[in-house]
């Protein structure tokens, strides 16, 4: 497969089935490097499936994945992170015995040493526990460097995610469901979090909350029965008729 200049994932005709359940059927999703780009879906669409593929956690039945430019339809979850691929569901789990600073410094030194990261430290012989600092500072969580992860909030810990995500020094980070479960204040700091993030980094995230998606996206790929049934610049996808009958009630 041939991927474009300026695209960072390519997904092109993917089909996911388990057993007699078609989960995906023959999607494309084009995802261009530094855009923030949404999946919309009703529950059981094939949101989760389709992340799942990306990272390496469910084999295609069909189809191929490419992920700058090198076809990885066939390579290992653990494989595509070393490309460049983070996802906040796939991330090791926190260890609620270690310190905030800890638990990111222990992801920051599992792919120390790559240099490809936006957010990485500019020298690469710098360890794991400068990256974890300077990873905090930027994302503002330095002041919860010291507490364990037993002491901080559900908010905080989806935060810090995002940080040990970060660590690994992603080209392209997935995010499912970031603000679920999260009060609205929680919310509105997350949102702050991932708007914050470098230009250069790309991001696809699957949200529930439509206010949340619709700022932070540029493009939206809606999803239903495992086909896409739109594709477009958020503005446009908020007011398709067919998504509004399908995914709005309305």
């Amino acid at each position: 497969m041939s991927t474009p200049a300026g695209i960072a994932l390519t997904v092109e005709g993917l089909s996911v089935r388990f057993g007699g359940v078609v989960a995906l059927d023959g999607v494309d999703l084009e995802v261009r490097i530094g855009s923030r780009h949404g999946v919309l879906g009703p529950n059981g669409s094939g949101k989760t499936t389709l992340f799942n593929a990306i990272s390496g956690l469910n084999k295609p039945s069909a189809g191929t994945i490419a992920l700058l430019g090198m076809d990885v339809t066939s390579v290992s979850s653990h494989a595509r992170a070393r490309m460049g691929l983070a996802r906040t569901f796939q991330i090791t789990s926190l260890f609620p015995s270690l310190t905030v600073h800890e638990n990111v410094a222990m992801s920051a030194r599992v792919f120390n040493g790559s240099d490809r990261g936006f957010w990485r430290p500019s020298t690469r012989q710098q360890d794991a526990n400068t990256i974890a600092g300077e990873m905090l500072e930027r994302l503002g969580l330095s002041h919860l460097s010291g507490r364990p992860l037993r002491a901080i909030g559900y908010g905080e810990q989806r935060q810090l995610e995002i940080a040990v995500a970060l660590a690994t020094g992603p080209s392209v980070l997935l995010l499912d469901e970031p603000t679920a479960g999260l009060s609205s204040a929680e919310t509105m700091g997350l949102t702050r979090l991932v708007r914050a993030m470098p230009g250069e980094l790309t991001v696809l995230i699957i949200e529930h909350d439509l206010g949340v998606i619709f700022e932070l996206t540029d493009h939206l790929t809606v999803l239903q029965n495992g086909k896409r049934i739109a594709d477009g610049p958020s503005a446009a996808i908020r007011e398709d008729p067919i998504v509004r009958a399908v995914y709005f009630g309305r």
